[in-house]
């Protein structure tokens, strides 16, 4: 089973600790994949979300970006080569409609990679995610979008939990009667490794219409 890495967004670096558990996760470090959040906007490049490994100690022979500069079958031949793949944050649905388009997220599943997820990109690799218009999205309606899959539960990240815990429940009560919710706000982090969960920072997690708030295990 692979490492999975679902962040929230940090104020400034990766605290010591999640520093170091990706230090020795991250064993093989010969390309770090980049998964753009809006594949049409060229300012997307990642920048922030490398600072955060390179302040950790965590360099790569070689760094790839993958938007719509880069052709489809490119794209999947970076994937199924990463070390690291990181879906970066930002727009969840335009990176969610660029997964689908370039159908990369059966690429992922099949990948050995270690795969990293930062707010909309942590999002995206969870199995389900509701869009809301509570939640920030344009939409009208809520909608179930698919994510990729790599673990069986839904995600809700960077989102300011402690504030809204009442809407939070209402429009996420139906899909965690399907499957449990982690939610998140800045500077957190939920590792799945070995099938076991990590949990760093304030993680909750909202199952059948009840909300608990996790102890931190590392």
């Amino acid at each position: 089973m692979n490492t999975h890495y679902y962040l929230g967004w940090f104020t400034d670096f990766f605290p010591e600790r999640l520093s170091q558990m990706l230090r020795d996760d991250i064993t093989e470090r010969k390309s770090l994949v980049m998964i753009s959040s809006n594949p049409l906007d060229a300012r997307v490049d990642g920048a922030i979300e490398r600072s955060w490994l390179h302040h950790a100690d965590i360099l790569f022979d070689d760094y790839y970006l993958i938007d719509y500069c880069v052709q489809k079958d490119a794209a999947q031949t970076l994937i199924q080569n990463a070390s690291v793949i990181f879906l970066l944050g930002g727009d969840t649905l335009k990176q969610n409609e660029f997964l689908m388009a370039y159908g990369l997220s059966e690429c992922i599943r099949k990948s050995n990679a270690i795969v990293i997820g930062a707010s909309a990109g942590a999002i995206n690799m969870a199995a389900n995610w509701l869009c809301s218009k509570n939640f920030g999205y344009p939409v009208e309606e809520n909608i179930i979008y698919d994510g990729i899959g790599l673990d069986d539960f839904s995600v809700l990240s960077h989102f300011d939990l402690e504030n809204n815990m009442a809407l939070i429940l209402n429009d996420l009560s139906s899909l965690s009667e399907e499957m449990k919710i982690y939610a998140s706000n800045k500077d957190c982090a939920l590792r799945i490794k070995e099938g076991k969960i990590d949990i760093l920072g304030s993680v909750y997690v909202i199952s059948r219409s009840e909300i608990q708030k996790l102890e931190e295990t590392c």
